[in-house]
């Protein structure tokens, strides 16, 4: 093989690996839209006005509008800090309504290790936990001995008996749930450090069950405040 002919084989080679690389990559960005699509659809099923309100912030992607009434935010966060065995994908899920508590109420679920959704680990001071919580939570505020309304929050955590939801949190400006909604396929994770998603997309029926969850649960606490005033 002449030198002239080995140079055009190699260009050709290089040709065809940069066109694959390419096709991959708008492969990947197709998919990654009708994922988007699919989840704003998704979304817009239990919150008709919600608005894509993302603000660029890398694997993160955030819709606000109304439902039932309240101004309400979605979220969904690929959480990949190297303290997790696999990366995860979370939902968000927030009531941003005034809820009558006098400081900021941190339930966690196994908090072994940081996560990039909340601010848990910076609340300093741990509350006791009166029955009915899970044996796995743990209970953090921001003002030490603020007293919450524990027996009323108790009533309120159905959405935590099946292991996949993370948080709850509740302050006088709203209140949220975060919830697990898939990790990173084993294989590929750890082969090739991608954290792909298997079953991750936004449920509108567990958005619902969240959202009306939440609304009960601070329908409660303000009540509650309401009759002792």
């Amino acid at each position: 093989m002449s030198e002239v002919t080995s140079a055009l084989f190699a260009g050709a080679i290089v040709l065809a690996l940069a066109l694959h690389l390419a096709w991959l990559a708008r492969r990947g960005r197709n998919r990654v839209l009708a994922a988007l699509a699919a989840d704003e659809a998704a979304v817009r099923t239990v919150i008709a006005d919600a608005a894509d309100v993302s603000d660029g912030t890398a694997g993160v992607i955030t819709w606000e509008g109304s439902w039932s009434g309240q101004r309400v935010q979605l979220r969904t966060i690929v959480d990949t800090l190297a303290t997790r065995k696999l990366p995860a994908r979370w939902l968000s899920v927030s009531i941003i309504e005034k809820v009558a508590v006098q400081a900021t109420f941190d339930m966690m679920m196994r908090p072994g290790s940081p996560t990039t959704f909340s601010n848990f680990d910076h609340l300093q001071h741990t509350l006791p936990k009166a029955p009915g919580f899970p044996a796995e939570a743990v209970l953090r505020t921001d003002r030490r001995g603020t007293r919450f309304p524990q027996g009323i929050i108790a009533d309120h955590l159905e959405p935590f008996s099946e292991g996949r939801a993370k948080e709850l949190l509740i302050t006088p400006g709203g209140a949220r749930i975060v919830w697990l909604l898939a990790e990173a396929e084993r294989a590929r994770y750890g082969v090739f450090r991608q954290a792909a998603f298997v079953d991750a997309r936004i449920d509108p029926t567990l958005v619902q069950r969240l959202l009306v969850s939440l609304s009960e649960l601070r329908d409660a606490i303000n009540r509650s405040e309401r009759q002792a005033a």
